[in-house]
């Protein structure tokens, strides 16, 4: 691999402001790509583009907020006013354990996870697919093992548990049922897709699961650097080049769930979250 394997290549990050988002973006960006900052905060963003800056690389901000899909749109068409190609989609960021809606009435999670990055990644597929070669990757977890069914009325409800980590699970699961769904042909030709475990990370992602929890968890928990080795193997390793639709955990590929191998259960969600985030696939 040179050190600048990545020169002319551009590349969008999601949640790039912290955790492996920033590893990630960092990484990128030192291998000579430019790298799109998609993050709520310009300020909370801000130590994340002197750092590239300083280190000789090149990386801009450009603001969403992934539970409000308003937001999302515009960070959409902020993106491809800039007529810049695109390379990489690296749907990353993500929360857990916040209880609520987002300002369209979703389940948090649900909505911020799933939702705001299907809109983001079906309004940039467009651009994705003149570049000839790209990848979306979508950070997703091994919680997605954990539920037995997808509900869709509570996708439209309130967060119903306490800690916030059941919705969270069936954000993950949602996150692999969309990467499956893009290989069958709705990304286009050239578009790769790829949903990855990270490892369970000490990242603020975190942040919002209650303290006594929280300060268990941390003790079974990766650095942000190692967690980040996934997401930069789907992104950029020519061994998984021709790979598509796929899950992966510590760089290898795994069998996901049975129901994220549901291919009827994908088409559900795929028209449902079209409707709800009122778009039509390109």
């Amino acid at each position: 691999m040179s050190q600048k394997d990545l020169a002319g290549k551009v590349a969008l990050v999601t949640g790039a402001n912290t955790g492996i988002g920033r590893v990630t973006a960092e990484a990128l960006a030192s291998r000579g790509a430019r790298v799109l900052l998609a993050c709520r905060s310009q300020e909370r963003a801000q130590p994340v583009l002197s750092a590239i800056a300083a280190a000789g690389g090149d990386a801009e901000f450009v603001a969403v907020d992934l539970a409000d899909l308003e937001s999302v749109r515009a960070c959409a068409a902020a993106v491809l006013a800039r007529t810049l190609p695109l390379h990489l989609l690296i749907n990353n960021a993500g929360l857990a354990g916040l209880r609520g809606v987002t300002k369209q009435g979703f389940e948090l999670t649900f909505g911020t996870n799933h939702l705001g990055h299907f809109l983001l990644t079906l309004m940039l597929l467009p651009r994705l697919r003149e570049s000839g070669s790209a990848r979306i990757v979508n950070v997703s977890s091994r919680a997605h093992y954990k539920p037995k069914s997808l509900d869709f009325g509570a996708l439209q409800r309130p967060t119903a548990t306490v800690s916030g980590l059941d919705e969270y699970g069936v954000s993950k699961l949602c996150n692999v049922l969309f990467t499956a769904e893009l290989a069958r042909g709705r990304a286009g030709a050239g578009v790769r897709s790829y949903a990855l475990h990270p490892g369970v990370i000490a990242s603020d992602v975190w942040r919002q699961v209650p303290w006594g929890i929280r300060s268990i968890m941390k003790l079974f928990m990766i650095t942000n650097e190692e967690g980040a080795r996934a997401t930069l193997h789907c992104a950029t390793s020519p061994d998984v080049a021709d790979h598509d639709g796929r899950y992966y955990d510590a760089c290898k590929e795994k069998k996901p769930s049975a129901l994220a191998r549901d291919e009827a259960l994908a088409r559900t969600l795929w028209q449902k979250s079209e409707a709800w985030a009122g778009i039509t696939a390109p």
